[in-house]
């Protein structure tokens, strides 16, 4: 009749020492070849049994977390008590078992998908096998320690760096579901500058609102939505389908399934196709019931990427309609940004004497003064119908809605540097079209104190290097027509060298 194996109290130099040695050598050299035999992780081709037990890897690895930490504690207690340690093998025995469990749901986990390329799934990959190898090892050497006369110093060394190598790899288990900041982001400065972090940004509501025209939008706006939404998914440390969202820099670089964004084209843009799918679409983001961008947020990231998708453009730069503005009133990116994008909805709003002086100018200029929207107190004018027939007299007319104007369009008609004296009324005008008109270098005078000017059509003038050299202190200048002008090819060359991100059009 054969005796049964007692963990508690079986003896070294017994079976169970030899036993436990062969099986645990066996067991860590089985650790370390299912990574090299697995090959990379490809979720499409696992099958669901394995994603499925892999999904049972945080539950499982709470087990030899806990043992390990009690064995541990119970050791201190014990050299501190100069007492030895009861004598069993059975705790370290589940330990060991449950971490080799553990590592096995958690590389089931890593190859169901999801993880590849993500370096920070990677190093805990191995940092959770070279745990489960050192406790391993730390079990045999237990096994052997239990004789009367053994030492228990190789054991002890071995429990504390199997420990260590657990703290490690837990570490990194909790940098990939909550991200790698997880533990710092609420450090107070002082302990940030000791582990060499940077000081913690001020909160937005803390930070001086600015006026909806000059915020950034990427960095302002859309930024902010991403952070809310999206960035707890995908950032450094944690990005599903090997895409980031935290930088502009990383939505371009994109994922598995290219760039995230296509400027110029919101439709084409994953950040948009996704959330759009349908709710029980496998693709739809984000996943698992979580909330995902509202309306109003989707709506202002669409207008942003329709508008060019520039991380570098303020409100201001952008065609702002009044559905984007109220979307925009609606977000909640701090007391603060909103509270001044909405009064920026109610403040441009026209008053009805504005209305009725509207309505009374255009009798004199049919179709010619307009707002810039439905709630916008901002006008353009375009003098095209009118031709010649809109002369400075004429124009005087216009003078007490001069200063709303954005966009002035007086191409091919009989005004001259008189009529342009009267813009410099228009502090915010943005746009003006002179071509084919009587104006000289002395209007040059006049639009250089224009600030936001940031389009100027000189075609077929009088303007020569003496004027439009003037033009070079515009600091928003983007666009600069000199076709047929007296301008010269050195002069385009000094205003280029200047101010190299101006569009120069001279018809050659």
């Amino acid at each position: 009749m054969s005796k049964e194996i007692d963990l508690d109290t079986q003896p070294s130099g017994k079976r169970l020492p030899w036993f436990l040695t062969i099986t645990g050598l066996l067991t860590i050299g089985g650790l370390i070849a299912m990574p090299f035999l697995a090959g990379e992780p490809d979720g499409d081709k696992m099958p669901d049994m394995v994603r499925f037990l892999g999904r049972f890897h945080p539950v499982i690895l709470h087990l030899p977390i806990g043992i390990f930490s009690l064995i541990l504690l119970q050791e201190m207690l014990g050299m501190l008590s100069r007492e030895k340690s009861p004598r069993s093998i059975l705790p370290i025995f589940v330990g060991a078992g449950s971490a080799v469990v553990a590592v096995v749901a958690g590389f089931m986990l890593y190859h169901g998908g999801g993880y590849e390329g993500n370096e920070l799934a990677e190093d805990h990959l191995w940092s959770g096998l070279g745990f489960a190898c050192a406790a391993v090892v730390t079990m045999i050497v237990r096994a052997w320690s239990l004789a009367p006369v053994a030492s228990q110093a190789f054991y002890r060394v071995l429990l504390f760096g199997s420990v260590g190598v657990m703290g490690f790899a837990s570490h990194g288990g909790a940098s990939m579901t909550h991200g790698s900041d997880y533990l710092t982001a609420y450090a107070p400065d002082p302990i940030r500058k000791a582990i060499g972090l940077e000081p913690k940004q001020k909160k937005e509501d803390d930070v001086k609102a600015k006026p909806l025209e000059e915020q950034v939008v990427f960095a302002d706006i859309v930024q902010p939505i991403l952070n809310k939404r999206c960035v707890e998914c995908h950032k450094e440390g944690k990005s599903k389908g090997k895409l980031r969202m935290d930088t502009f820099e990383m939505l371009v670089k994109g994922g598995k399934e290219g760039s995230a964004i296509e400027p110029g084209s919101a439709q084409d843009s994953n950040i948009v196709i996704r959330p759009e799918l349908p709710v029980d679409d496998e693709e739809h983001m984000p996943p698992d019931g979580k909330k995902g961008m509202e309306e109003h947020e989707l709506a202002v990231v669409k207008w942003w990427l329709d508008e060019g998708g520039d991380p570098a453009k303020k409100v201001g730069e952008l065609k702002l309609t009044d559905e984007i503005r109220t979307a925009i009133g609606k977000l909640d990116l701090g007391i603060g940004a909103r509270v001044v994008a909405v009064q920026k909805v109610v403040s441009d709003l026209p008053t009805d004497d504005l209305r009725a002086t509207v309505a009374k100018l255009g009798v004199d200029f049919p179709g010619g003064l307009n707002f810039e929207s439905q709630s916008s107190a901002n006008l353009t004018f375009t003098g095209v119908s009118q031709r010649k027939n809109l002369t400075d007299e004429l124009f005087t007319k216009l003078s007490p809605v001069i200063p709303k104007m954005v966009a002035v369009d007086l191409s091919a008609t009989s005004i001259t540097d008189t009529s342009i004296a009267k813009l410099a009324a228009a502090t915010d005008l943005r746009m003006v079209r002179l071509s084919e008109t009587g104006i000289t270098d002395a209007s040059m005078d006049t639009l250089v104190k224009l600030k936001k000017l940031e389009s100027v059509n000189l075609y077929g003038t009088k303007v020569t290097d003496v004027g439009v050299k003037k033009l070079i202190a515009l600091p928003n200048l983007k666009r600069l027509y000199l076709w047929q002008t007296a301008v010269t090819p050195e002069a385009i060359a000094e205003i280029k060298k200047v101010l190299p991100a101006v569009e120069i059009v001279t018809g050659v």
